[in-house]
């Protein structure tokens, strides 16, 4: 079997110029409270012009926050763009200018009441890169002390401790749709393994 090629991101490979659009125009189409919407006129590869607009937001960050029992901490929160609760790791959108692992810190302690001992950084993911620049932060915390939740004034929130295996069971099953949760959720465990599996190695002298 003739071997896979490997992996070039996005801008690297030796034709992804010839993929580039041109932005020769823009406006502010919409101001919102936590997004704005910008309407780009661009120059398509073959010099054709099309119009985008670009949800353009400030960005987030999401904790797995896994205790020493190997659960998961989710907030239940009623998310009215789909008209139903929906079960997420904890997660807020960034102050103009703040660190992203300082703003996960911050939603972890206010949303579930947990603080990190430690924290780690996990992935970045482009939310919906079809149509928004949103970007969320995702980071590990580990050896979770309890301090007590403090939520926003607009934030109503009910904390639930999920065995790791059972959330991962759920986002493969498709009953988890929140995307940070589901790359959260297969990060950890992906983590886990790894972890394992190298504790295992050293202890058979590797």
């Amino acid at each position: 079997m003739e071997d896979l090629p490997a992996l070039v991101l996005g801008d690297e490979a030796e034709h992804d110029a010839e993929l580039h659009e041109e932005v020769i125009d823009s406006e502010i189409a919409w101001r919102g409270k936590i997004f704005d919407i910008e309407r780009l006129q661009v120059r398509l590869p073959n010099g054709h012009t099309s119009v985008r607009d670009v949800v353009r937001h400030r960005g987030a960050a999401a904790v797995v926050a896994l205790t020493t029992s190997g659960k998961i901490a989710l907030v239940r929160q009623y998310r009215t763009s789909l008209g139903r609760v929906t079960v997420e790791i904890p997660a807020g959108k960034l102050d103009p200018g703040e660190d992203p692992l300082e703003c996960a810190k911050r939603e972890l302690k206010e949303e579930t009441g947990f603080v990190a001992g430690r924290i780690a950084y996990l992935t970045t993911i482009a939310t919906s890169c079809g149509f928004a620049d949103e970007l969320i932060h995702i980071y590990l915390a580990t050896q979770l002390s309890f301090e007590g939740a403090r939520p926003d004034d607009d934030e109503f929130l009910n904390v639930d401790l999920v065995p790791v295996g059972e959330l991962v069971d759920a986002v493969l099953d498709g009953k988890i749709e929140d995307a940070k949760t589901v790359v959260g959720a297969l990060a950890c465990e992906v983590m886990s393994r790894r972890l394992a599996d190298a504790a295992v190695a050293e202890e058979a002298g590797e």
